[in-house]
């Protein structure tokens, strides 16, 4: 042992007598250092023809460098990525839509890690990237409705995104079935409505939200909201966008993904705003799809949504044939005491700053309709007039279908209202007795109809709406619906008694909510001005309401 050690120690001896020896002569050792020389750089577009001047549409450029005394080559391309090749020839994909230009440096590296630099620009791309399975599954061929899968577990979720680790999956939080009904502030969510179209070559995608939008906390200030939570706030997203598919880019394994990503323009997004507009398709079929998005403002977060084409909301309405109550307004004069209590009064502007006094007077049937009247006109101190009018005592009922035909007034400032109030409002103060809003509109912004729930935390400003425009409002009769349940609230718009309805709100009712289950009592009236009024028309005179019937069924 010894021995060898001894000769090994001779060994070294030898050897750093030769590298000093070789310091003093490069080539005698490693060869030569010098640079790689006469870099020479080209590229050709797939599918370029005189016809296709751009080339065939896939985006793929096959780039080709050469240079004397070179042992490999670095591609660099402008999003910073890298591909290196010993042979000088790579076929790289540039996917940005359309027709594009890029600058690629290249680096021919010799001995030594000597190198040489050069730069050319690929010029006039065509990439349209299609993915003809994907536009199917998503579109049916033509149009294909998609919902939130809320009976699944994870259909929203959240995980890391990160080069490393579970980042195909919502490893941190998955929301459980129907999770979101439960919660007041994100009872919207299930409401969207995502409708993917195909139109030519181009993929559209609208949503359909009811009206509010479900905002991560970051981003409630998009939404109008103060709050760091998230939570429903109203916000406008109609209209169709135009969806571009492309190559997915992410941190997930290929074997966890389809490859397709969706970049939805005009900053649209799936239902849950997280400040993007890509969404990476981890699965698809023809019924049930899997996204992943990363999160606008903090790039280490990867929300995950599972969306399915059956309607989470699509539970049949509870059944309420049996007419319990009605009033057709068949009979001239006042209502009918025996059914209406009359307000009267201004009452502190109701808690709205509302400009109206409250009169009789201004309610009247005749020729079938019960017609409410807001008048210009002074009274009592006011400059405005009009009638508000109650079934409490009278009417008082928990559950049912209700059914009102009506035909709204017009002028700005005007506030018309069919609604209800918890019947122990007097012992349990608003909002805790419950507020249930089946129409309301207003004339500043004509053909808007509101559907309403004011309970605690939902109230005055912050209240539970959705809202949907419907032509028509003040020039005819609509038919405003309320199919109310322990489990299930569901607001309505239909033009005649047969014709189909539109859904306008829905709401998933339960123990949790008891200022919904309790009895409650009818209140008709048109207000002007105030809170949600707005400013009044200086060229108002009046403008009436008109009710046609209104009926209970349970």
């Amino acid at each position: 042992m010894k021995e060898k050690i001894k000769n090994l120690g001779t060994l070294l001896v030898a050897f750093m007598l030769l590298l000093v020896a070789g310091c003093q002569d490069d080539d005698n050792s490693f060869g030569s250092l010098t640079a790689p020389t006469n870099l020479e750089l080209g590229y050709t577009i797939a599918g370029k023809t005189a016809d296709n001047p751009n080339g065939d549409g896939t985006g793929n450029v096959a780039l080709t460098a050469h240079a004397d005394n070179a042992i490999t080559y670095k591609f660099i391309y402008p999003d910073g990525t890298s591909t290196t090749s010993p042979t000088g020839s790579y076929t790289k994909r540039f996917t940005t839509t359309g027709i594009n230009s890029y600058d690629v440096t290249v680096i021919a590296y010799g001995r030594g890690g000597v190198s040489t630099t050069g730069m050319i620009t690929v010029v006039d791309v065509l990439s349209l990237f299609e993915d003809p399975v994907t536009v199917a599954k998503l579109t049916g061929g033509t149009s294909k409705v998609w919902y939130w899968s809320a009976a699944e577990k994870g259909h929203l979720g959240v995980g890391p995104n990160t080069e490393t680790g579970n980042n195909y999956y919502a490893d941190w939080y998955m929301a459980a079935p129907f999770e979101k009904a439960g919660s007041e502030s994100s009872s919207c969510l299930y409401n969207n409505k995502l409708t993917f179209t195909k139109d030519g070559n181009l993929l559209k995608l609208s949503l359909d939200n009811g009206g509010s939008t479900f905002f991560n906390g970051g981003y409630t200030s998009v939404g109008g909201g103060t709050q760091t939570d998230d939570t429903c706030l109203p916000y406008n997203t109609a209209g169709q966008k135009t969806v571009l598919l492309e190559p997915a880019q992410s941190y997930v394994p290929d074997a966890f993904s389809t490859g397709t990503q969706l970049n939805i323009t005009g900053n649209g997004f799936m239902g849950y705003y997280i400040g993007t507009s890509t969404y990476e398709i981890l699965e698809l079929t023809d019924n049930r799809m899997v996204v992943r998005a990363v999160q606008g403002n903090n790039p280490g977060l990867a929300w995950y949504h599972i969306l399915t084409t059956e309607d989470p909301n699509g539970t049949p309405d509870p059944v309420y044939t049996n007419l319990m109550w009605a009033d057709e307004f068949d009979t001239p004069g006042a209502p009918d005491t025996t059914k209406w209590s009359m307000e009267s009064g201004n009452n502190n502007g109701w808690g709205n700053n509302e400009l109206e006094y409250y009169r009789a007077e201004n309610a009247v049937v005749s020729d079938g309709t019960l017609k409410i009247t807001a008048k210009k006109e002074t009274y009592q101190g006011y400059q405005y007039t009009s009638s508000r009018m109650n079934t409490h005592n009278k009417y008082d009922f928990k559950y049912g279908r209700v059914s009102i035909k009506a035909k709204l007034p017009t002028g700005g400032g005007t506030w018309p209202a069919l609604w209800m109030l918890g019947s122990n409002y007097q012992t349990n103060s608003w909002p805790a007795c419950g507020e249930i809003d089946i129409m309301e509109h207003v004339g500043n912004q004509q053909d808007l109809v509101h559907s309403t729930l004011h309970y605690p935390g939902h109230s005055g400003g912050q209240a539970d709406t959705s809202s949907k425009t419907i032509a028509g409002v003040s020039d005819g009769f609509k038919i405003y619906e309320l199919v109310w349940s322990d489990s299930v609230m569901k607001f309505y718009v239909k033009d005649t008694e047969t014709s189909a309805p539109v859904l306008i709100k829905q709401f998933a009712n339960s123990a949790a909510h008891p200022y919904f289950n309790w009895n409650f009592f009818l209140i008709f009236n048109v207000a002007v001005g105030g809170n949600m009024g707005g400013n009044v028309d200086p060229a108002f005179t009046q403008s009436s309401m008109e009710v046609d019937y209104v009926r209970v069924y349970q």
